[in-house]
């Protein structure tokens, strides 16, 4: 009598472009990969993420504003701050005099996760995409809240208050935009 073997369940097949990414990002940055695929990347332990419309995104990259990594999803964009700058944002609008304003600006940290952009030198995915993209120790260099005895200013790394000034004010002109479908309203004067 020949002995059965018992069925094996059929794993999921990865790409093997998925296993590239989650080696990169573990192996290179030192960061945590959950799921997949695609994998994705949690928010929380490394650095949390400031998420805002595409349109708004592109025009703070384009100004002043100091960033680190810089990805776009789809009609997203979603900027890396150090983590626990995504507890600091509803006090951060508060304090700009943007809180109570419907402005499509998130925030991810702790427990959440986004998906992870090919890594520089992969080909990349539809789904997301580096405009910026992180290096090795780059949390170091993240947008954050000065620490104290740290005064924030040039050379000190980019300042998570300025940034998200910048963020909070592109994402009010691109809501004003799309509601007049990009036609400029003069200013009025009393």
């Amino acid at each position: 009598m020949a002995a059965t073997v018992p069925p094996t369940v059929p794993q999921p097949r990865v790409a093997p472009e998925e296993d590239l990414y989650a080696a990169w990002y573990g192996r290179v940055l030192g960061w945590t990969v959950t799921g997949g695929p695609p994998v994705q990347l949690a928010t929380g332990i490394r650095f949390d993420v400031l998420d805002l419309p595409s349109d708004a995104g592109a025009a703070v990259l384009r100004g002043p504003a100091a960033t680190g990594p810089v990805a776009l999803a789809g009609r997203r964009m979603r900027f890396l701050v150090a983590a626990g700058g995504a507890d600091e944002l509803d006090g951060l609008l508060d304090w700009l005099e943007w809180g109570g304003i419907a402005l499509d600006l998130a925030a991810l940290g702790a427990g959440g996760r986004i998906t992870a952009p090919a890594p520089p030198g992969l080909p990349p995915r539809e789904a997301a995409v580096w405009l910026r993209p992180p290096e090795r120790g780059c949390e170091a260099l993240l947008p954050a809240l000065p620490g104290p005895g740290r005064a924030a200013g040039p050379g000190r790394g980019p300042d998570l208050v300025r940034l998200v000034a910048a963020a909070a004010t592109e994402c009010h002109r691109a809501r004003l935009a799309r509601r007049t479908n990009g036609v400029r309203q003069p200013l009025a004067f009393s």
